[in-house]
């Protein structure tokens, strides 16, 4: 159900963007975009037509994206119990093991002897290493 959701989710948002991308500025803020393309023979719309129906377009698609939002937002948190914010929470991350104490503990060699707590240390170089030709 969610997956389904958000599919119809995402193709409402990129049909809502290409629907404000085409539609015409009317303010001029940017200095492109306006003038004279939509009628006369060729077009296809009406200078108003085009933008009744682009507004009317892009008020509908606002709708449906607003109550897809809202749908999944509903579905999030269906099957979560409610919770106070006074009480203190439960924890709910990965658990310890008790034997074990630590997690660096179960990764440390296990070899007896004096430094069975400090990790072990790999030996120096004495020097740098010269090819030696046969």
């Amino acid at each position: 159900m969610q997956t389904v959701l958000i599919v119809i989710h995402l193709m409402v948002v990129l049909a809502l963007i290409g629907v404000v991308l085409i539609q015409r500025s009317e303010g001029g803020g940017l200095g492109i975009g306006g003038g004279g393309g939509g009628g006369g023979a060729g077009g296809f719309f009406t200078a108003r037509g085009s933008a009744n129906l682009l507004t009317r377009a892009t008020a509908v698609l606002a709708l449906i994206f607003f109550i897809t939002s809202l749908a999944l937002t509903i579905v999030a948190g269906w099957g979560r119990a409610p919770r106070s914010i006074l009480q203190p929470a439960t924890q709910s991350g990965p658990q310890v093991p008790q034997s074990g104490g630590s997690i660096l503990d179960q990764i440390r060699p296990q070899g007896g002897g004096a430094d069975q707590g400090a990790p072990a240390t790999p030996a120096a170089p004495s020097g740098p290493q010269v090819p030696q030709s046969k």
